[in-house]
């Protein structure tokens, strides 16, 4: 039929989208023929999910996934509990919209009460690996912090130090300095830039 050449041709265009890393493109394409996300076909669906999840951004398929799922005619599809579960796996839980995956879990009148025990036991548990994540990366940037003090500290104790020797090293020198001409002035003063500061082995 029409409506399965469409989405052949549909399913070839992403594909070739992708190999020539235009995937940005792939989404805005595809809902140029079907005008609007609840009309996608499940594989087209299927694998702008699956292709905005392996670039590491699956909140494009946020809102394309939702209206999707939230669309009466598409929930008599047979691939619809696949869909839920890919859309729940690649785009919620990664996002973090824990709460939102729950919600969609227990309204899911397609998968049986056990289905839905595992599907929220699996909530449940990204829920905790991304807390985990959080605290540990809090705790790195506490970290963090006193040793980017610490560091500065030095520097500027370090710059400190080369400023007084300059200073001290000019000051010995402001007489000879006053007889020299100004290039010549000039030039030294370039000189004992050098030797104080560039040449100084710590930095």
């Amino acid at each position: 039929s029409f409506a399965e050449v469409k989405c052949s041709l549909c399913v070839v265009g992403i594909q070739a989208l992708a190999e020539m890393n235009r995937w940005r493109e792939v989404l805005s394409w595809v809902l140029q023929y079907y005008h609007v996300p609840e009309h996608l076909p499940p594989k087209v669906l299927e694998l702008c999910i699956l292709l905005y999840s392996k670039v590491r951004e699956p909140q494009v398929m946020l809102e394309v996934g939702a209206s999707w799922l939230g669309a009466q005619a598409n929930r008599r599809l047979p691939e619809f509990g696949g869909l839920l579960e890919l859309y729940l796996a690649q785009v919620l839980l990664p996002l973090g919209r824990f709460e939102g995956a729950e919600e969609l879990v227990r309204g899911c009148a397609v998968l049986d009460s056990e289905r839905q025990r595992e599907l929220l036991g699996t909530v449940g548990e990204s829920r905790r690996r991304w807390a985990q994540r959080q605290e540990t990366r809090s705790a790195a940037e506490e970290q963090q912090e006193p040793a980017t003090e610490t560091l500065l500290g030095v520097l500027s104790q370090k710059l400190l130090t080369m400023l007084t020797l300059l200073r001290r090293a000019l000051r010995s020198m402001s007489n000879h300095f006053c007889l020299l001409p100004y290039k010549k002035m000039l030039l030294a003063t370039f000189l004992l830039y050098l030797v104080v500061v560039r040449l100084d082995p710590g930095t």
